[in-house]
């Protein structure tokens, strides 16, 4: 048997992080997960990192989550941050009011961020098709991570602070004492905490279910592409964010770019539903058929490239989405000794470093680092329509659907 003094089940950039922060405070931590670390949605993912989100409290959860980033970087000299600014742009009235509202609320949170010239924004983004566009604005202090360098990241840290790492250890059940959480079993052996954290992502609601607790969040498939041409693309060149196309597109370290989209029609996926040895690292492409058309096409009217024979790969992933597109976070309102860190919507790379102090501040100090109203999983406790299964997912495939806000009558991606 082993004991510690918290349980973090899933080996994702959240519960590593949320490891690390423990462990810097003294606790001695035990990370647990089915496969290899950080090999659930965390490898699948793009890892843009943007600071700019849709309220004050927000954004600056996401300044908190890069300097913690980056402070982390100094400590283990693992450079994984990739400052390359970002662009956002519109090419309809409607977006260029939202545009205008995204540069007042970075005003609010203190973030640099400037309008700029289609001419200036073609030269952020050399390759993007701009001859549509009227407005851009750039953020210089965002950029981009490879989220598999950032869970490596944290295992250095969280190895060097005392945490316990045991991948490859899929959760069978989990242990009651006194109608108290105090651990899980696996494979014939136990692991045993006086607090156990769930930040098993798209697995979430099925560890918060062995306990009896309905946790609101569900698996909701996405894939990307990888374009690769000739010449590379400079790493420095900005990210992009295309709301009315649901695009968003950053380069890479190695010259390629991914490009993105947050589709209408996205694929449910249930993974416990799936078999016992599923690994994420083998999901295919072949249920993203309909989401590949739908991305080609987006992604050509903004990157003409696309259509120049350049070698193009897919990556496909499940996220852990909420019915209202935050996260699930904090104690469990069903079981003591329980807390939730799961349900990122497509947001946890790039919030997991702020998470990490978010979650060890509940659990050492029992007091909330940001405001919870967007991130309590206490916010459904009033809700009887989260009790309903099918009601869940379809309301966290429609959060998907709509996180880049609503697109234009005539649109394609409508």
């Amino acid at each position: 048997m082993e004991q510690s003094d918290v349980l973090v089940i899933g080996a994702g950039v959240a519960g590593l992080s949320t490891a690390v922060q423990l462990a810097a405070r003294g606790i001695q931590v035990s990370v647990i997960d089915r496969g290899a670390l950080g090999s659930g949605a965390t490898s699948k993912a793009s890892g843009l990192l943007g600071q700019l989100r849709g309220s004050v409290a927000a954004s600056h959860m996401m300044q908190e989550s890069l300097a913690t980033l980056l402070a982390l970087e100094a400590e283990t000299g693992r450079k994984v941050f990739t400052q390359s600014g970002s662009l956002r742009v519109a090419q309809n009235e409607a977006r260029a009011e939202e545009l205008e509202q995204s540069l007042q609320m970075a005003e609010l949170a203190g973030i640099p961020a400037e309008r700029i010239s289609i001419a200036e924004a073609s030269e952020r983004v050399p390759l993007m098709r701009s001859e549509d566009l009227v407005a851009a604005a750039y953020f210089p202090s965002d950029g981009y991570v490879s989220p598999p360098d950032v869970a490596s990241l944290y295992v250095a840290a969280g190895e060097t602070r005392g945490v316990r790492f045991f991948p490859g250890r899929p959760v069978d059940s989990l242990v009651f004492e006194g109608g108290r959480l105090i651990g899980c079993r696996s494979g014939g052996q136990e692991w045993r905490a006086p607090v156990v954290v769930n930040a098993a992502g798209p697995w979430a609601h099925q560890i918060a279910g062995m306990g009896g607790d309905p946790l609101p969040c569900a698996g909701v498939g996405h894939c990307y592409l990888t374009v690769w041409p000739e010449p590379r693309i400079d790493p420095l060149t900005a990210s992009l964010r295309d709301r009315e196309n649901r695009l968003y597109a950053r380069p890479t370290r190695e010259g390629a770019m991914h490009i993105g989209i947050y589709e209408p029609r996205p694929v449910l996926f249930d993974l416990p539903s799936l078999a016992d040895r599923f690994k994420m690292a083998d999901l295919g492409i072949e249920r993203f058929t309909e989401s590949i058309e739908l991305l080609m096409e987006l992604a050509h009217r903004r990157f003409p490239i696309l259509s120049s024979g350049a070698p193009i790969t897919y990556t496909a992933g499940v996220m852990a989405w909420s019915p209202d597109g935050h996260p699930l976070c904090g104690p469990s309102e069903q079981v003591a000794g329980l807390y939730h860190c799961a349900g990122f919507c497509g947001h946890g790379v790039m919030t997991s470093a702020a998470v990490g102090l978010l979650m060890a501040d509940l659990i050492c100090e029992g007091k909330w680092r940001h405001d919870p109203v967007e991130l309590t999983v206490g916010r459904f406790r009033d809700r009887d329509d989260v009790q309903d299964r099918a009601f869940v997912e379809h309301a966290c495939l429609h959060a998907y659907a709509t996180c880049y806000g609503v697109v234009s009558e005539d649109h394609p991606g409508r």
